[in-house]
């Protein structure tokens, strides 16, 4: 009796990372995906040189100075082949302002319960308060992405190691986001949001023809 195999279209992780962080949870997420049936390539963005061949896309890059910029740009180049896949983004950060935001632009936004503060003053935010607000991270990803928009977007805690990053990165961080060093990343949430891909991306398992 012949048997049959079910597999669901190949999703790409791909991610950008300053000091490896990122990488780490790139991977994190590919498993995830996998559990569900998938077949999952996760690459870094200077290993991609197009989305052929694949049926989704979820892209991750850490929040320093902004979104990393080769995530931007790899949205931007990259924004014909996304009119035809769905997009999922994840971002990595030290420091996010408490608002209750739960979307923005009708995208939905996951937060992982263990970034935000609350601000200091509800009424009256600071510079970082504001710097460091679901707004002002995500809008700039929105507008490289263009139309369609992702179809959601996980906000995490990262990892800090002063002794891994550029001195702009220490000094951004430790000025402006006032971020402590340590590892912060939450794992189960990660994994909770990943696992959640295929439904979001709309892909249901296909039959493989019938093995010999």
């Amino acid at each position: 009796m012949s048997k049959e195999q079910t597999q669901m279209s190949k999703i790409l992780v791909a991610y950008a990372s300053f000091a490896g962080s990122t990488a780490d949870v790139a991977r994190a997420v590919g498993e995830e995906i996998a559990k569900a049936g998938g077949e999952v390539d996760v690459l870094p963005l200077n290993q991609i040189t197009n989305l052929e061949g694949y049926a989704g896309l979820v892209l991750g890059a850490p929040m320093i100075m902004g979104w990393h910029r080769a995530a931007l740009r790899f949205l931007r180049r990259n924004r014909q082949a996304l009119q035809h896949i769905p997009l999922a983004v994840f971002v990595m950060a030290m420091s996010l302002t408490q608002t209750g935001q739960t979307d923005i632009d009708g995208v939905p936004v996951f937060v992982d319960e263990k970034l935000p503060k609350p601000p200091k003053n509800e009424g009256r935010l600071s510079f970082r308060e504001r710097y460091a607000s679901v707004s002002n991270y995500l809008r700039p990803i929105l507008r490289a992405a263009r139309s369609p928009k992702p179809v959601r977007i996980g906000m995490f805690a990262g990892r800090l190691d002063y002794g891994r990053l550029k001195w702009w990165a220490v000094l951004f961080a430790m000025v402006i986001v006032q971020a402590p060093a340590g590892d912060r990343r939450n794992w189960p949430a990660i994994r909770a949001w990943a696992a959640e891909i295929p439904a979001a991306f709309r892909l249901s398992p296909q039959k493989s023809p019938p093995l010999p």
